[in-house]
């Protein structure tokens, strides 16, 4: 499927309408699906849809078991792949994931995405008990990066963003190494999904945890994206937007060092300042 198409816009410059052709960033639903059981008795359950740009199906998915507790590793899963069977609409809009029959689902780690749902928002310490994942444990990594390392992230993920570069509507996750040098970028219209495919990426190639390397984010650092790095042992977070008060509440009591408003010249550490010497 393609990652964006062409549309005519009309563009309002210097006192007057153009019609032009524009890029847009492709958003369609995917939805999840869990295999699980003996041998004998399967059974299929819808456990997820997220809106996300098409491409990287099963790194999303696979990184979404990882970060929601589902499963451990790779090896837990029998296969990951793109229904056939399904209506014409429908086609690549489906993955099924199909558990090995000895793996037991926990299925209330997936109760906490109804709260996603509501417009009013949540507040309290039980609801906020309630969207984070119980099985976190602080990153131990000792990691230490220089400053300098940090301020050249900014361009090689500017230079790597390709639907972006053409849409301006998409969001980015980037992994470097130690030194600062970009190793994976994924793009999505959720941000949460493109991390999500970082990590099924990582997964997919047994580099997890990833205690020694980076995250770049292309906007802002929510609560749930410092949840899904933690899973993923990621100890360095750093993004072009600020994180929120969750957020760094999270990172602290994880031991990830967090950055923010990353420009070419200047940063903010928010946790974990000890990283960045």
């Amino acid at each position: 499927m393609p990652l964006f198409q062409q549309k005519t816009i009309t563009k309002y410059s210097s006192s007057s309408f153009e019609e032009k052709i524009d890029s847009i960033a492709i958003e369609v639903p995917l939805e999840i699906r869990l295999g699980f059981g003996p041998e004998t008795e399967r059974e299929q359950k819808s456990i997820s849809v997220t809106m996300r740009t098409p491409g990287n199906d099963e790194e999303l998915a696979l990184g979404f078991l990882i970060t929601e507790g589902i499963i451990n590793r790779a090896e837990d899963l029998l296969s990951i792949k793109h229904c056939v069977k399904v209506k014409e609409e429908e086609k690549n809009n489906i993955i099924r994931a199909e558990l090995k029959p000895e793996i037991k689902v926990d299925w209330a780690k997936l109760d906490r995405h109804f709260y996603t749902t509501s417009s009013c928002g949540v507040c309290g310490k039980s609801s906020i008990d309630a969207v984070r994942n119980n099985c976190l444990l602080p990153i131990k990594s000792q990691h230490i990066i220089s400053p300098s390392t940090i301020l050249k992230l900014s361009d090689q993920l500017n230079d790597s963003q390709l639907v972006f570069n053409l849409t301006g509507g998409i969001h980015a996750s980037a992994l470097f190494n130690s030194q600062g040098k970009i190793l994976m970028i994924r793009e999505d219209v959720g941000r949460h999904n493109a991390l999500d495919k970082i990590i099924g990426a990582s997964c997919i190639d047994n580099n997890l945890p990833l205690h020694q390397n980076i995250l770049l984010l292309s906007g802002r650092i929510s609560f749930e994206l410092v949840q899904k790095s933690a899973v993923a042992g990621i100890p360095i977070i750093a993004a072009f937007g600020a994180p929120s008060s969750l957020a760094i509440e999270l990172a602290e009591e994880m031991n990830i060092s967090l950055v923010g408003f990353l420009k070419k010249d200047k940063f903010n550490i928010y946790s974990g300042k000890d990283r960045i010497q």
